[in-house]
């Protein structure tokens, strides 16, 4: 059931500003019947999409994973009360199981969220053979998680000071042991099932993004309780709304999911922007029944050859392709000919995007806010050649960025140049007027003579190792010793929230398109969520801080602008690039196109099982 624009505009109110208005939608993408599930058209059995991931997974509970490839399965097994339209471009929000966009009040503080009826979990013994329906208790339930000490949730900081009541019941729970989900919270008003009045402290004029982000899943209470006891069993049985289930699970290895048979009649119904491509997609798409792929088999393939080889050999249909293979299949960004002549498609973007070289502030060596240190973490940084890597390490497949926003994110800004620019000769004019001297062996040491190294952390896979060489060719350059750090993805992410590691590549991708989601990575509060050079500048905290409390527009630009001149003079980090999404299909996969903030697309499209 679509929303009236008339409805639309009634809701909004001149309370949205601009970063709100940009993104929300005139419409529906997917409308949804009235009626009950009667599978007519619905996701064909025989209709089976094969993808691959570069990475292991590490499980699937929406509030406790860390990772892009276990939140791209939580993204289709949960739902979250809006989305994203799948073609619009800028990126749009849209409902999801909400029944509109939420009623705002004028001082932008508190948002009332209806709730569509007759959406089922998927049946579960926890439920005791009952239909489940979902409420507007599941998102309250599952928002409060978010904040439970004991789950120390990676997205905690979406809620963080924002809701009424809400910390309370977090600091609470520090003290006991124990988080209260009974507990009343004055930010969150059930005023029925299907209706919720959230309340904020201050305005956020990004919550509708936050409530889209697959961390904001909906899950029930009565299924993570059976399981929470049972070791790993929470992250291994996922139950949500959504339009897949989970049906086979080798860790590490193989993931299988198949269409959720009692998923409510949901229909194709997107906007097409001015892309060429999206007048072919609708045609072919436009009020098709979601999903209709019946399952969806991921295997994970670390290596990159095997990975292109499993895709040229037809066992996958759907591939993402990394820098270090663009010059097998693409030239000047494009597919060769030989891929063209087999209807190989493409899909290529910018990903929203920022990828960081982060130094441990909490590091003996390499942390600190003293001038000699300052000074250790400038010269590297005006050492290393960002260009260099891109080419190296990515063939090219992507850009070199100097603000810390990327493109395709509101605030980004084009034309800011950083005042950390490669110049390898004042690097170590630096280093030698702050005492780093050369010894004997060419390397230098410590200001009290006492000699060093940096540990760089990487994956163990070939990426990884290009990653490392071409880092050794940095500090050799300054004279700095420097060991390779070799470890599993889930590892490294495990030791980086814990601030272990002295200094690692470290990209981010957009959970929601606002700068927001960018400047917060290097806020002191996140030190153990996304903060991962654990660095705390009061400064730079009381600036973002203040950015929060303004929309989009001018005023929080500048803001923006004098945090990004802090992380220079500090050199906490150094920006390094955003990557090319290359996305290649198999001829037989019909609708497909790389949304900039869905991490997958399989709901959305189709496959032609006789091809």
């Amino acid at each position: 059931m679509t929303t009236g624009k008339s409805g639309l505009f009634k809701t909004l109110r001149q309370c949205c500003l601009p970063a709100v208005l940009l993104l929300v939608s005139m419409g529906i993408y997917a409308a949804q019947a009235e009626t009950a599930p009667d599978n007519a058209g619905f996701a064909d059995p025989e209709k089976v999409l094969r993808t691959i991931f570069p990475v292991a997974e590490t499980g699937f509970d929406p509030a406790a994973t860390r990772d892009l490839y276990s939140n791209a399965v939580n993204e289709v097994i949960f739902e979250r009360l809006f989305s994203y339209d799948y073609l619009a471009s800028p990126a749009r929000i849209v409902p999801e199981t909400a029944e509109k966009l939420p009623e705002i009040s004028e001082d932008g503080k508190t948002y009332l969220i209806r709730l569509k009826k007759n959406i089922y979990f998927t049946p579960d013994e926890a439920f005791q053979g009952k239909k489940r329906e979902l409420t507007v208790d599941d998102y309250v339930y599952s928002l409060k998680r978010l904040m439970d000490p004991k789950i120390a949730s990676s997205h905690r900081w979406l809620l963080e000071g924002k809701i009424l009541g809400l910390d309370a019941c977090a600091e609470k729970a520090k003290k006991t042991g124990k988080f209260d989900y009974d507990a009343r919270v004055p930010g969150f008003e059930v005023i029925d099932k299907y209706t919720l009045r959230i309340r904020l402290t201050r305005p956020d004029f990004n919550l509708p993004m936050i409530l889209a982000y697959t961390a904001a899943s909906a899950v029930a209470r009565e299924v993570i309780e059976k399981y929470q006891d049972l070791q790993g069993q929470v992250m291994g049985n996922p139950v949500g709304t959504g339009p897949y289930r989970l049906t086979e699970w080798v860790r590490g290895s193989k993931i299988v999911l198949e269409a959720n048979r009692d998923y409510r009649p949901v229909f194709w119904d997107a906007e097409p922007g001015k892309d060429p491509v999206d007048q072919q997609i609708v045609r072919t798409m436009k009020g098709k029944r979601l999903p209709q792929i019946g399952k969806v088999i991921v295997h994970v393939i670390l290596e990159d050859q095997s990975r292109l080889l499993a895709f040229q050999k037809d066992e996958s249909d759907l591939f993402q392709l990394y820098g270090g293979l663009a010059p097998q299949v693409l030239k000047d960004g494009k597919l060769k000919p030989e891929f063209q002549k087999k209807g190989i498609q493409l899909s290529r973007i910018i990903d929203p995007e920022l990828t960081i070289y982060y130094w441990n502030m909490q590091d003996p060596v390499f942390g600190g806010l003293s001038k000699e240190k300052i000074a250790l973490r400038r010269a590297v940084a005006m050492a290393h050649k960002v260009e260099d890597e891109i080419r190296i390490v990515d063939n090219g497949e992507a850009v070199p960025l100097e603000f810390p926003i990327p493109p395709g994110v509101v605030g980004h800004d084009p034309d800011y140049r950083s005042s950390i620019q490669y110049d390898p000769v004042a690097a170590n004019a630096l280093l030698d007027k702050f005492g780093y001297k050369k010894g004997k062996d060419g390397y230098r040491n410590l200001p009290n003579g006492q000699a060093f190294e940096i540990h760089y952390t990487t994956q163990t896979e070939s990426r990884g190792h290009l990653q490392a060489e071409v880092w050794k060719k940095t500090y050799d350059s300054v004279g700095i010793r420097m060991q390779a750090d070799f470890r599993p993805f889930a590892e490294i992410l495990k030791a980086e929230k814990q601030c272990q590691l002295t200094q690692r590549i470290s990209p981010w991708m957009a959970d929601y398109p606002d700068g927001d989601n960018f400047m917060q990575l290097f806020y002191g509060k996140n030190i153990h969520m996304n903060n991962n050079g654990c660095m705390e500048i009061p400064e730079y905290d009381r600036l973002y801080e203040a950015s929060q409390q303004l929309p989009a527009g001018p005023e929080r630009d500048l803001l923006y602008h004098r945090m990004a001149r802090i992380l220079e003079v500090y050199a906490p980090q150094r920006i390094g690039y955003a990557r090319y999404r290359n996305m290649l299909a198999q001829p037989r996969v019909i609708g497909y196109k790389k949304h900039p903030i869905m991490h997958v697309e399989w709901p959305f499209i189709d496959i032609d099982k006789n091809k």
